[in-house]
C-alpha cells in the first residue's frame, strides 16, 4: 500500500528532507540490507565545445549497458534488456536542457540492433497513453536542477505519464515516486541512462550557461532511486564548489528519499550504493 506523506509549508520552507519526512519514512523494523549499482562512464572527448561527439557518446552508452547488465558486450546487454516483440519507449527530456540527440540516436540504433523493429521504437514523452502503449521503457533524462521540483532528472522524467504534472510541483514533488507505480508505468523500465554530458546545477529547466558545465558523463542503472541519488550528489557537490559553501536546492528534492521510504522504488541510502566508474576521473564530484 502506498503511504502518502504530508509536508507542511514550514517544513518545505526550511528545506530539510529529514525534517519534512521525519519518522514516517523510517525503514521497517527488521528490514534487511539493500544494495544498488550505479554506473558512471565519462570521456574527456565526449564534447567538442558545446557539441556532443556522436561516436564517443555511442561508445559510452555501450559501456554503460554492458556494465549495467554484466554482459560481455553492449550487444549482449541490449539483447538481455529488450526483445523483438517489445514496444520500446525512449523517455527523454524533450525541451529546455534536453537530452542530447546523439544519445537518443545511439539508444535507438542499439535497440533496433537488438531485434526490435524500427516501427516498435517510439519517443514516449507525453500523456498516460504514451506509456500505456509501450511494453518496455528506456529512460534517457538529462541531469539538471529544476525550480519546481529541486532536481528534474530520473523521477521527474515520467511526470507527464501521470496526466496531471502540476500536482507534483513545489513541496508536492515528494509524491513523484507514485507515478512509477501507475499501471501504465509500473514494471516497464528496463534501463535508466542519464545524460550528464553538460548538466545544469541551478535555475533549471531553462538553460543558463552560468550553471552548466562539461561533466562529459553518462550514468546508468536499473534502480531509479539509486541513480537519482548519485545525480543529486553531483548537483549538490557542484553547487558547493561554485559557492564555496553548502547551497541547498530550492525547493528541496523531497522526492528522492520518499521514492525509497514511501514508494519502495529503490535505495536512497548512500552507503547502500556502489558506483562503478570508468573513464575520465577529473572533478567527478562523487
Amino acid at each position: 500500500m502506498i503511504r502518502h506523506v504530508g509536508v507542511t509549508r514550514r517544513d518545505f520552507m526550511q528545506g530539510g528532507v529529514s525534517v519534512a519526512l521525519g519518522l514516517s519514512l523510517a525503514r521497517p523494523a527488521g528490514a534487511g540490507p539493500r544494495s544498488a549499482r550505479v554506473i558512471l562512464v565519462r570521456d574527456e572527448q565526449a564534447l567538442v565545445g558545446l557539441a556532443a561527439k556522436a561516436e564517443v557518446v555511442a561508445r559510452m552508452l555501450g559501456d554503460v549497458v554492458a556494465r549495467v547488465t554484466g554482459k560481455a558486450t553492449p550487444a549482449d546487454g541490449w539483447h538481455s534488456l529488450v526483445k523483438p516483440q517489445d514496444v520500446v519507449g525512449l523517455v527523454t527530456t524533450d525541451h529546455l536542457n534536453a537530452t542530447h540527440q546523439e544519445l537518443i540516436a545511439a539508444a535507438r540504433e542499439a535497440v533496433q540492433a537488438a531485434g526490435v523493429p524500427g516501427d516498435r521504437i517510439r519517443m514516449a514523452q507525453g500523456g498516460p497513453d504514451q506509456a500505456a502503449a509501450c511494453t518496455a521503457l528506456v529512460a534517457l533524462p538529462a541531469l539538471k536542477a529544476h525550480w519546481l521540483t529541486g532536481i528534474g532528472t530520473v523521477l521527474k522524467n515520467y511526470i507527464t505519464f501521470s496526466g496531471k504534472p502540476d500536482r507534483y510541483h513545489d513541496a508536492e514533488n515528494v509524491k513523484l515516486g507514485e507515478i512509477w507505480l501507475l499501471p501504465q508505468v509500473k514494471g516497464k523500465t528496463r534501463l535508466i541512462v542519464v545524460d550528464a554530458l553538460r548538466p545544469l546545477c541551478d535555475k533549471g529547466p531553462q538553460p543558463d550557461p552560468r550553471y552548466m558545465w562539461p561533466y562529459r558523463g553518462l550514468l546508468g542503472g536499473t534502480d531509479p532511486v539509486a541513480v537519482e541519488t548519485v545525480c543529486l550528489r553531483i548537483i549538490t557537490e557542484k553547487r558547493r564548489a561554485l559557492r564555496g559553501e553548502p547551497w541547498p536546492l530550492s525547493p528541496p528534492p523531497l522526492c528522492v528519499e520518499a521514492a525509497d521510504r514511501t514508494y519502495g522504488l529503490g535505495t536512497s541510502v548512500w552507503g547502500e550504493i556502489t558506483i562503478d566508474r570508468a573513464g575520465w576521473t577529473a572533478e567527478a564530484l562523487v
